[in-house]
């Protein structure tokens, strides 16, 4: 990789979702980060007219539960290959009637209700804050919204996702209380990868796939794990139908304000940041360390 445009958009989901119709594999890569390995090797496509790097966030045979996803390996390890816009694939549950099994959702909004993640690059002296009110890039959801219209796949443009711990699934309580916020989908997995994403100057949306109605439902059946599969297998055929079109559209995005995230969130001076630190993160921020003060 001696280019930082070697390949500009990820796609983070299921193993196999780089099984794309008339698309070209390239080549499968081990990338160890600061942060450690990232969840499995990445496999780089080409598809919709540009090369595509694919990250099986559970790794092959899902092995790492969600709480064990090695978030900050993984986004880093996209950002090193010159990667500037993430798309995440996520099964989630229903909070509402019209989001049904089968749906798209392109989510808009997100309530955090995990504890036990490492939910930010910062630390260890260097402080920052970034703005989060929109933890998902317009821009890319509105192309990505574009595309599934024309496909005539069902689809929701906007969706407030409850991201639970896990792994069990909720209990009807709390399935109700999520609901009585005014949440539309629960699911495990969009954080942190929404948070470090954005840490990292990364566009990033969510395509969430509903497999089912949670448990708040009393006339449908609670969710169980062979439920979700069986969804989840339609599901899967149907974004791999729609990649390659993303794909396409996303290539005409030039600038884009997640891009400038760290700008003006970076607090502590350069010259007080410990080496080890620096080190780890040059590769997101060292364009605004290098710069005169």
């Amino acid at each position: 990789m001696k280019t930082k445009d070697y390949v500009q958009l990820a796609v983070i989901g299921g193993s196999g979702l780089y099984n794309l119709k008339g698309s070209r594999f390239i080549e499968e890569l081990d990338l160890p980060t600061p942060f450690g390995m990232p969840s499995d090797l990445l496999s780089i496509v080409e598809a919709g007219g540009q090369r595509i790097a694919f990250l099986p966030r559970h790794g092959r045979g899902h092995r790492l539960l969600p709480s064990e996803v090695p978030v900050k390996a993984n986004i880093w390890a996209l950002k090193s290959l010159g990667v500037e816009q993430v798309l995440a694939v996520s099964a989630v549950g229903s909070l509402a009637e019209e989001y049904r099994p089968g749906d798209f959702v392109v989510c808009d909004q997100l309530i955090d209700r995990t504890f036990a993640r490492p939910i930010s690059f910062l630390g260890e002296g260097l402080v920052g804050h970034f703005g989060f009110a929109d933890p998902y890039c317009a821009g890319m959801r509105e192309e990505i919204s574009r595309v599934l219209q024309k496909h005539g796949q069902p689809f929701h443009p906007r969706g407030t996702l409850v991201c639970m711990e896990g792994p069990i699934f909720s209990t009807r309580a709390e399935s109700h209380l999520y609901r009585g916020w005014g949440a539309q989908l629960i699911g495990m997995t969009s954080l942190p990868e929404a948070k470090l994403a954005r840490e990292a100057e990364l566009c990033f949306a969510l395509v969430a796939m509903v497999t089912d109605y949670d448990c708040w439902k009393p006339q449908e059946e609670s969710v169980s794990l062979e439920m979700v599969l069986k969804v989840m297998e339609s599901n899967t055929r149907a974004v791999q139908e729609v990649i390659p079109d993303i794909a396409l559209a996303l290539k005409k995005r030039k600038e884009c304000t997640c891009r400038q995230a760290a700008k003006t969130a970076l607090m502590t001076p350069p010259e007080r940041i410990p080496y080890e630190t620096r080190r780890r993160l040059a590769l997101f921020y060292d364009k605004y360390w290098q710069q005169p003060r």
